[in-house]
């Protein structure tokens, strides 16, 4: 207990009080002794009652504190969970205050990228439930992963496309975020390689493949809905084109409008291709397809996957821990040599 602290205070109230009772002081001294250790007892008596009471708050602070750290570790908890639901920019611009949770947007120039899966009914007709999960989450995850890492805002998942923008609510300028936008696109593509090897070694007879159509012009940003669910999103015509732009596209190509050619067309071949037409626009779009997509992309695969007589190879190079590399590479030098001595 606290009050042990006061022994020794014990002790010499006790002391005193044993040599009042022997009688040795003199008349004066004894009555001055005793008024001193009166006054000590009562400053005694106050410092514990001091104490207990400070222990008391200590233990009410503790308390108060141990409830604040549980809800915090809540709260930390909770916000994790709510950044999977948002945009890390848009979760970033909220929690950091910059971004006004109310219903208002504004107008802004935006480089817009849509893509979806071709034939996508159709192919997930023939899947189990779980395979399809498996196959969209693997996609989805990809796709994120490389969104990201190029700086782009994701607006939503829509079935099987995907909506994301460059321009909001952090931008390099106009000519920048489009020029992300189209490397992110081409990342995308090449990435979309590796996963079509590998859902077909697992034994998808028919691996996703994607369209992506990209657009730049001013859309309406913001929060969009009512004061009881609001969604943080883009509308505006040139979102529609960028949507008819993916409809247009190749299989496994890309597809951008006249404006966002004009701004990357010196990190970009493409060629021209027929004009579209797209409702709320009067005019014919121009349009132009990204060509050497895949140009030298066996020098950056990860999933490589090789068949020949006598030979079946599967190397996933993100999947080898990088303290086993040496090893790897051995196995490999030790096969090449067989193969050489045959």
């Amino acid at each position: 207990m606290a009050f042990e602290i006061f022994n020794k205070e014990l002790e010499i109230i006790d002391t005193a009080k044993a040599l009042i009772e022997t009688g040795e002081l003199s008349p004066e001294s004894q009555v001055a002794y005793k008024k001193l250790l009166k006054d000590y007892e009562k400053l005694f008596k106050s410092s514990k009652r001091l104490v207990k009471l400070s222990d008391r708050n200590e233990a009410e602070l503790n308390k108060v504190a141990r409830s604040l750290d549980e809800k915090n570790k809540m709260l930390e908890k909770l916000s994790v969970s709510l950044s999977k639901y948002l945009s890390p920019q848009i979760y970033d611009s909220i929690f950091s205050g910059d971004t006004d949770v109310s219903l208002s947007t504004e107008r802004k120039k935006l480089t817009v990228f849509f893509s979806d899966l071709k034939d996508f009914t159709s192919t997930s007709e023939d899947l189990q439930p779980e395979d399809l999960n498996y196959l969209l989450n693997k996609y989805f995850t990809a796709m994120t992963t490389i969104a990201l890492k190029h700086g782009a805002t994701i607006d939503k998942f829509i079935g099987d496309a995907m909506l994301l923008f460059f321009g909001d609510p952090k931008s390099n300028g106009v000519v920048e975020d489009a020029k992300a936008c189209v490397r992110m696109a081409i990342e995308m593509q090449r990435k979309m390689e590796d996963l079509k090897d590998m859902w077909l070694n697992k034994g998808f007879a028919k691996p996703f493949r994607m369209r992506i159509g990209i657009n730049t012009g001013y859309c309406n940003v913001g929060n969009f809905g009512s004061d009881h669910r609001m969604d943080y999103t883009i509308i505006g015509s040139e979102v529609n084109l960028a949507a008819r732009l993916e409809q247009s596209s190749d299989t496994d190509g890309i597809l951008l409008s006249a404006e966002t050619y004009a701004l990357v067309k010196d990190i970009v071949d493409a060629e021209e291709r027929d004009p579209i037409q797209v409702k709320g626009i009067a005019r014919d779009v121009r349009t132009y397809a990204i060509n050497d997509i895949y140009e030298g992309i066996e020098d950056d695969r990860r999933f490589i996957h090789k068949e020949r007589p006598g030979l079946t190879c599967l190397l996933d190079i993100d999947k080898i821990p990088s303290d086993q590399k040496n090893d790897v590479l051995n196995d490999l030098e030790a096969l090449i040599k067989r193969v050489k001595e045959s």
